[in-house]
């Protein structure tokens, strides 16, 4: 009689199967949880160590997005996040800070340190491709409106690509030049200025620092409102990109040395290196980026400035740095700018206005200084490419003689 608790061989074969089953599915469970938790654990190092890379997004999300509803348009596809910037050690900077550039035009959220932080970035390599055109950067530090503008619309006409523009106007100016000037949309993010105060030269380094962005710009100009060039852009042009010097007006004498005090030797700046010039500076790429840089003389001299009504260093700072740096022969000890020092009105140059502007007028500026100047070692006749101070009246008459004898217009 055969034993009915036996199992027989089919009953164990079933039970034998029913193990593997149990075991595979468990397996199947254990490798789907060990994915979750690598995906899972990914999303979270990319989310909170690589804050520049865009969250990934779970299969489900991209399933939906990829099939919208009929009764809703389907929304346009946002485009691919940029790589991520090697530069761990700015800490979490916003993306936007280190996608900035020239080609987004000159507005921007940057506060002044990181302003000055990105501009004062170089290449390397110091030899730029023979096919790069150098730019010369024009910095306008204004009011508000541009009295003068037509003139150098006139000037800047036809020679787009070797130029850029660059103005610095009282915060709470809201006027535009017209949508087709050269001037239009190149007003950069202000702060507020008062004459004979460090911002005078703050808004200089905030105007170079802006420029220093676009690695076109080799030289660098600064002009006020009431400025005007003497002569045609193509010659202002080869002068300033053939030149091997700077042209900031740096010299010592008694009156420079009286305005020294004890406070600036506390910051190593003696009076040895304390220097006065113009404040209408042109310089190479190098100086500039060493003024957008300093962390050492400027702050000496914005420190001095507190709780000062006048402490006028918008003619010492640059100078004295010029000194402080060692230029030597980079730099020319002269300004390009000319102003009528000989009929002076408290503490400022004469203005030439409407009536006084003549084809004599403008040929004695450019003939002013005659063969005392030199350019690149040897002595040159043009000593001055641009002049101030010019009155808004002086607009009609400056267009007429332009073409007589500045060569544009």
């Amino acid at each position: 009689m055969k034993d009915a608790k036996k199992p027989t061989r089919a009953s164990s074969s079933s039970r034998l199967g029913g193990r593997l089953a149990g075991v595979a599915s468990m397996l199947v469970l254990v490798s789907l949880g060990f994915v979750l938790g690598v995906t899972s654990s990914n999303a979270m190092f990319i989310r909170f160590y690589l804050p520049f890379i865009a969250p990934l997004r779970s299969t489900t999300a991209a399933a939906a997005s990829s099939s919208p509803s009929p009764q809703s348009p389907p929304t346009p596809s946002s485009p691919p996040p940029p790589p991520p910037q090697e530069h761990q050690q700015t800490g979490a900077l916003p993306a936007g800070f280190l996608s900035a550039g020239p080609s987004d035009g000159v507005m921007h959220n940057m506060t002044d340190e990181e302003l000055y932080w990105r501009a004062s970035m170089a290449p390397m390599i110091r030899h730029a491709p023979s096919s790069r055109v150098p730019k010369v950067a024009f910095l306008f530090l204004v009011r508000g409106d541009l009295p003068l503008r037509p003139l150098w619309e006139k000037f800047f006409e036809g020679h787009q690509g070797l130029y850029s523009i660059y103005v610095h106007a009282h915060p709470s100016y809201s006027g535009s030049p017209p949508p087709d000037s050269v001037f239009y949309g190149r007003y950069i993010p202000s702060q507020r200025t008062k004459w004979g105060d460090a911002s005078l030269v703050e808004a200089e380094r905030r105007l170079l620092a802006n420029a220093l962005l676009d690695l076109g710009n080799e030289r660098f100009a600064l002009f006020s409102e009431a400025c005007i060039p003497v002569y045609d852009f193509p010659t202002v042009h080869a002068f300033l990109t053939g030149a091997n010097t700077s042209f900031v007006d740096c010299y010592e004498n008694g009156g420079s040395r009286s305005r020294y005090r004890p406070f600036f030797a506390t910051r190593n700046i003696t009076l040895g290196l304390w220097r006065k010039g113009a404040q209408w500076f042109e310089m190479d790429r190098a100086l500039a980026l060493e003024s957008v840089a300093d962390g050492a003389c400027f702050p000496a001299f914005r420190d001095f400035c507190v709780g000062r009504a006048e402490c006028l260093i918008d003619e010492h700072y640059l100078p004295t740095l010029v000194t402080v740096l060692g230029w030597g022969s980079r730099n020319a000890n002269r300004t390009l700018t000319y102003a009528d020092w000989k009929r002076a009105v408290n503490r400022h140059p004469h203005t030439h206005a409407g009536e006084e502007v003549s084809e004599e007028l403008i040929r004695g500026i450019r003939e002013d200084g005659g063969g005392r100047c030199f350019y690149n070692g040897g002595r040159n006749g043009i000593c001055n490419l641009f002049a101030r101070k010019f009155a808004p009246d002086a607009l009609e008459p400056l267009l007429r003689v332009a073409p007589k004898v500045m060569g544009f217009g």
